[in-house]
């Protein structure tokens, strides 16, 4: 029988709670325990295969996150999927930045 990411998910959730808990000590009190199970999901284990990583390294993995590393990827991500012009039209865009259009 194959376990699933929702299987490892309830096994870690302690580790994932008291990863949380770590975070709000530092101020991060936004923080979920699915943010931190994703993060490790996207970044930490991006390359491998969660269901056969052994459960203490999924473990350990989780606990020693740091909040710098934590907030790095989250900002990365953040700014990916941002559209700072969503709210700008072309016209307003090129006066924004200025753009001098040759025919004038």
């Amino acid at each position: 029988m194959k376990i699933t990411y929702e299987e490892i998910y309830l096994h870690v959730l302690p580790a994932l709670e008291s990863k949380k808990s770590e975070f709000e000590v530092y101020q991060y009190k936004t923080v979920s325990e699915m943010d931190i199970w994703n993060f490790c999901i996207t970044k930490k284990w991006r390359k491998k295969v969660v269901p056969e990583i052994p459960l203490y390294n999924i473990v350990n993995d989780i606990l020693s996150i740091s909040p710098a590393e934590f907030m790095t990827f989250e900002q990365i991500e953040n700014s990916k999927t941002s559209n700072w012009f969503s709210e700008i039209n072309q016209e307003e865009l090129q006066l924004l930045l200025n753009y001098k259009n040759e025919e004038q």
